[in-house]
């Protein structure tokens, strides 16, 4: 990893590949700069819940885009489910058994 300090998330640290992908693209590392560290925690969490490499490597790219469209927060998500300083809200625990109940 490259030796600048980008900011990371309330519980996530930053990944390398988003590291990367950040520090090669300044306008999108400056919209990440300017987000709470909740909203790239979240950010953070979109990256790496997904199983498949190639799924990954597609949230990554989106995260470059999207920042530069000005949004602040991963569409869709269901929120990071890692922070233990809060309790899962009860439309995240629905959407969570429905998955676990379709696997």
């Amino acid at each position: 990893m490259n030796n600048k300090a980008i900011s990371s998330g309330v519980v996530h640290t930053i990944p390398e590949d988003l590291y990367n992908a950040l520090i090669n693209d300044p306008k999108s590392l400056k919209h990440w700069e300017d987000l709470t560290p909740l909203a790239r925690n979240e950010w953070i969490c979109w990256v790496t819940f997904v199983k498949k490499k190639e799924t990954r490597f597609e949230h990554v790219k989106r995260v470059i885009i999207e920042l530069k469209q000005g949004m602040r927060r991963p569409c869709c998500w269901i929120g990071c489910i890692h922070r233990k300083d809060k309790s899962i809200s009860p439309s995240v625990k629905a959407v969570l058994g429905k998955r676990i109940k379709n696997k």
